[in-house]
């Protein structure tokens, strides 16, 4: 069953008074509970389009719906986790994750007893009073996870949301992810320049051409988890993507 429809979808906006099409005609069904990274060339739309996903930026043609209602703008059913955290250092880390029942009214007994499940589901129960600059990279990265997934969102949406960690970091904080995913089955699409992090997260991998972007090729990836990272299958794939990636970088 779809969760999301992305439908005839495409983006323009103006630079120095020139129209620049940065998505062009993407279509894409997602099924509910499926994990979905999207991978290609910088500046081919992925952010874009995860951005029209969450509401925060119009599609100039075509359109998205979520469980079949035309998405018109931002809503608690989709989270989105950013690279940079976005975190208030103002607020403690429970105060962070329950942010957002905070906003929807949502008494403070009841925030807090849910802010607590999600604080442990990510492994920081020892954390709940600390302020963000008391963090880790990682662990800031959890808490993001944490706040968008006490909504109960149907949808989770992330941008890059470990490129600014180190390699050790971000291996255990892909493993994490899929543990929770697991644990939530939320519906996760996944913006990355990683193909070894897409392999290893994704049920489907969207590979995106150079600007305009366009929906150059769809990847189901069938391998058993938790995959390892250096088998045949896993190299296969990953040769399939990088050829595909270079013939964009090569063409652009």
């Amino acid at each position: 069953m779809a969760l999301l429809e992305i439908k005839n979808v495409g983006k323009l906006f103006q630079v120095d008074g020139q129209d620049m099409e940065a998505l062009q005609d993407i279509n894409l069904s997602i099924r509910d509970h499926e994990f979905v990274c999207f991978i290609g060339p910088s500046g081919c739309g992925k952010t874009t389009l995860l951005r029209i996903i969450a509401g925060l930026d119009d599609p100039s043609s075509g359109s998205v719906y979520l469980d079949g209602d035309l998405i018109m703008g931002p809503g608690p059913e989709r989270g989105m986790v950013f690279q940079e955290y976005s975190l208030f250092p103002w607020r403690t880390v429970i105060d962070n994750i329950a942010f957002g029942l905070e906003l929807k009214g949502v008494n403070k007994k009841e925030r807090l007893e849910r802010s607590k499940q999600y604080l442990k589901m990510v492994g920081l129960e020892r954390f709940s009073d600390r302020y963000p600059h008391e963090l880790s990279g990682g662990m800031k990265q959890r808490v993001a996870i944490a706040r968008a997934l006490v909504n109960d969102p149907k949808a989770l949406l992330m941008d890059e949301p470990f490129g600014a960690l180190d390699a050790q970091t971000r291996n255990i904080m892909q493993s994490e992810l899929l543990r929770i995913w697991e644990e939530e089955r939320s519906t996760v699409v996944f913006v990355t320049h990683s193909v070894d992090e897409a392999i290893y997260l994704a049920d489907r991998i969207v590979i995106m051409s150079a600007r305009p972007g366009r929906i150059k090729d769809v990847i189901s990836i069938d391998i058993p988890r938790p995959r390892v990272r250096t088998s045949t299958e896993v190299n296969g794939i990953r040769d399939r993507i990088l050829a595909d990636l270079k013939s964009e970088i090569v063409t652009s």
